[in-house]
């Protein structure tokens, strides 16, 4: 085997690859010498089938066999051979006529095209400095849990007779939408649940019918929001026939011991204790996204590298795809943003770069500190994933047997957390205390997701910057989630 190196252009790499064509001649007299025994063919013996009648017969399917795994095995060695590190999978671009190789009269000859990992120098993470925001549980944050646990375990009661109904105040209600005059499918509903105040129905619906007595019959008009998930109803007036069935009134709920009892707890203080852990661990959950953040942009900041210009391409094309999804989702195009797409793009490119960067940083964190992801912690994951499909356990199992690149997005963040916390051991992390607003504001109102990019020959993983730059949301506050049941003591 010849190798050439024909271009060596900053990371882009190109190798010119020749295998004599007696080499692969040489792996058709093994391959149909091994077939002798195993070939079964009509009016020979076991084993004595000319290999010439087998070079006649297979010798095509064979030799296309051989090529293939020729072009495999003879790439993986000239990358080792040339200690060269591929930053995605090489591609593969055949040179000549095929069949001149098949008929053994020309040497196989191809090209490999690729982009290496660029080389570079890890900052010394000991002196890398980042903010933890920790926030302390206060009896506050646990009364408005209790609260809002409460207020899901409301129960509605009939108001007196000829009662008017108020904001909060569950209706049942038929009732008959028109358009023009015309009642218009998924319009019309009997015996509905409606608590006002809830916003479930079309804006201005609900406040309509706060007023309305049990058996009265009112008009409501509304116009569908421009938006709305129906084509053919959004941006349209609309009229709506109601008829008030009955009007409840929530029952007030008493936070008490029997409130715990309907959580499997035996009293107040016991439940008080359980939601005082669960908000312990949101809030370290959110602690160490913040952390982790930060640490991503000191990285970030500390490392500046040439990048493989494919890898930043395709991380591009991948947050643009999802942002024109998006778009497609609120019946807009890149037109209709206020700023030009070009400025767009290239803000987009500039987290595409991010990514990329990061990615390559941690996945060389991992490979020169052994950091890898056991069996056991991908199989934790994987079980927790199926806990959040009841009933499909077993074809989420298969599905990700089926499917390695399933697997590798399952393995991402937990090989990137590892690193992370890796990092953090040997960096000055210091705790600062924040209220629980400044703890849950999330500075991207994004989600941070893990990106994992299957083509590259080591593991990738890279923090998800914020898919919309320029919208910034709302500091959220935890939700008060339902705390598990005790377990007895003999369960």
């Amino acid at each position: 085997m010849q190798v050439t190196v024909t271009n060596a252009d900053g990371l882009k790499r190109e190798l010119k690859i020749q295998v004599p064509a007696q080499d692969l001649e040489a792996r058709l007299g093994v391959k149909l010498e091994e077939m002798k025994n195993q070939v079964r063919l009509k009016g020979f013996r076991p084993g004595k089938v000319p290999v010439s009648h087998l070079r006649k017969t297979f010798g095509k399917q064979v030799m296309g066999e051989i090529i293939q795994e020729t072009v495999g095995e003879s790439s993986q060695k000239a990358l080792a051979d040339e200690a060269l590190r591929p930053a995605f999978q090489p591609s593969i671009d055949l040179e000549g006529e095929i069949q001149e190789v098949m008929d053994g009269k020309a040497d196989l000859t191809f090209k490999m095209s690729f982009e290496v990992v660029p080389a570079f120098e890890l900052a010394d993470f000991s002196k890398v400095s980042v903010e933890r925001l920790v926030a302390e549980v206060k009896d506050a944050d646990i009364d408005e849990a209790l609260k809002r646990l409460a207020e899901n375990q409301k129960n509605f009661e009939p108001r007196a007779e000829g009662a008017a109904a108020e904001n909060g105040d569950l209706l049942t209600v038929d009732f008959v939408g028109k358009i023009d005059g015309v009642a218009f499918d998924g319009g019309s509903a009997e015996d509905a649940n409606l608590e006002l105040g809830s916003a479930r129905f079309i804006p201005g619906f609900e406040e309509q019918l706060v007023g309305a007595k049990a058996g009265e019959e009112k008009t409501v008009n509304v116009t569908f929001p421009a938006e709305y998930g129906a084509e053919h109803l959004a941006g349209k007036d609309a009229v709506f026939e109601v008829k008030v069935k009955e009007v409840k009134a929530p029952a007030e709920v008493t936070v008490d011991d029997e409130l715990a009892k309907r959580f499997g707890f035996d009293t107040l203080d016991k439940l008080r204790e359980a939601l005082a852990e669960q908000i312990k661990s949101d809030y370290t959950r959110m602690s160490r996204s913040h952390m982790k953040r930060a640490m991503l942009d000191k990285l970030d900041e500390l490392h500046d590298f040439e990048l493989p210009p494919t890898m930043v391409e395709q991380e591009f094309e991948q947050i643009w795809q999802q942002f024109e999804h998006e778009l497609s989702h609120q019946k807009k195009t890149a037109a209709d943003l206020d700023e030009p797409e070009e400025d767009v793009k290239a803000e987009y490119r500039k987290i595409a770069a991010r990514r990329v960067r990061l990615g390559l940083l941690l996945a060389e964190v991992g490979e020169k500190n052994s950091i890898s992801v056991t069996e056991q912690e991908l199989n934790q994951a994987l079980a927790e994933r199926a806990r959040q499909f009841p009933g499909q356990e077993r074809q989420l199992y298969q599905y990700y047997q089926q499917n390695p690149q399933a697997v590798q997005e399952l393995r991402a963040p937990i090989f990137e957390d590892k690193v992370i916390d890796f990092i953090a051991e040997l960096a000055d992390v210091q705790d600062k205390t924040v209220s629980r607003d400044e703890l849950f504001a999330d500075p991207d109102a994004e989600e941070h997701e893990h990106v994992h990019d299957e083509n590259c020959d080591h593991d990738h993983d890279h923090d998800h910057d914020e898919a919309k730059p320029a919208k910034k949301a709302a500091a959220k506050k935890p939700a008060a989630k339902k705390p598990a049941a005790k377990k007895k003591k003999d369960d």
